[in-house]
C-alpha cells in the first residue's frame, strides 16, 4: 500500500508538470535555444528530484570522468529499461540529442516538449530508412557540436537482459571521428516499465571509458561495446542481489 501511495504522490506532481512544460513548449521557441533547453532541463531535473523525494529512488554514477573528460561531442550508447534514463540522461549529457521512435513526439504535452530537444525521430517499421536517417542526422548533430544519445537495443528490456546492439552508433562515430561512450544502469529495477509502482532503492549507473573506432570494423566495435555492457550489467545485478540478501 505504501508503494502505491508514494507512486501516486509522485504522479500527482509529475503529470501536471509534464502538461505545463508541454503547453509552454510553443512559447519557449521564442527564446534562444540555449535558454529554452536550460528551462526544459529543469523539467528533467525536477522529475528526478521529485522521484527521490516521493519514492526514495536515488542514483550513483561510476566513471563520471570518462564522459566529462571527452571535452567535445561524442556518441553515447546506453541500455534501455525504463523512463528514468530518458529524463536523467537528457539533462546530464547536455548538449545532446536523442534517437527515439517518432511516435513519442505525438504524445500530447510530453511529445511537444520533447520536440524542443531536437531529437532524431525514426520509424521503426522501416529499419533500412531508419539506419540511414540516424547516420545522416547524427553526423549533422555531431558537426553542430551536440553529442548523440542512442539506445541501441531499440526498445526497453527487462533488468539484467541486454538485447542485440544495432550498428548506428559505430557508423556515426566512424564518420565523424568522435569516441563512443558506453553507459549501463539498472533503472528498470526501480522505475518499473509500464507499471505505476516504484521500488525504493539506488539506481547504479556506470560510464565506460571512451571507445575509439578508428579504422576497425563495425562488428568488432559493436562486439566490444556489447561485451562491456553485458559484463558490467552482470556486476550491477550481482551487487543488487547481494544488497537484498544482506538487508
Amino acid at each position: 500500500m505504501i508503494l502505491f501511495l508514494r507512486a501516486l504522490l509522485f504522479y500527482i506532481v509529475y503529470v501536471p508538470l509534464s502538461i505545463f512544460y508541454g503547453s509552454m513548449s510553443f512559447l519557449l521557441l521564442c527564446l534562444p535555444k540555449k535558454t529554452y533547453v536550460a528551462l526544459l532541463n529543469l523539467w528533467s531535473d525536477a522529475t528526478v528530484i521529485w522521484l527521490r523525494l516521493t519514492c526514495n529512488i536515488s542514483h550513483t554514477i561510476e566513471g563520471e570522468h570518462n564522459f566529462k573528460n571527452v571535452g567535445g561531442p561524442c556518441v553515447i550508447v546506453s541500455n534501455h529499461q525504463s523512463v528514468w534514463e530518458t529524463y536523467f540522461l537528457q539533462g546530464y549529457l547536455m548538449p545532446v540529442c536523442t534517437v527515439l521512435k517518432k511516435e513519442l513526439l505525438g504524445i500530447p504535452f510530453f511529445g511537444w516538449g520533447l520536440r524542443l530537444y531536437d531529437p532524431i525521430p525514426i520509424d521503426r517499421k522501416n529499419p533500412v530508412a531508419s539506419i540511414k536517417k540516424i547516420k545522416k542526422d547524427g553526423v549533422q548533430r555531431i558537426q553542430s557540436g551536440s553529442s548523440v544519445l542512442i539506445f541501441p537495443e531499440g526498445t526497453r528490456r527487462p533488468p539484467g537482459d541486454i538485447g542485440t546492439y544495432a550498428r548506428s552508433a559505430v557508423d556515426i562515430a566512424k564518420a565523424t571521428g568522435v569516441p563512443i561512450i558506453p553507459i549501463v544502469h539498472n533503472a528498470g529495477c526501480f522505475w518499473l516499465n509500464k507499471r505505476m509502482i516504484k521500488i525504493a532503492g539506488n539506481i547504479e549507473m556506470i560510464i565506460g571509458e571512451p571507445i575509439i573506432v578508428g579504422d576497425r570494423g563495425t562488428k568488432e566495435v559493436i562486439a566490444e561495446i556489447q561485451e562491456w555492457t553485458e559484463t558490467r550489467t552482470a556486476e550491477i545485478m550481482a551487487r543488487l542481489e547481494a544488497s537484498k540478501r544482506s538487508a
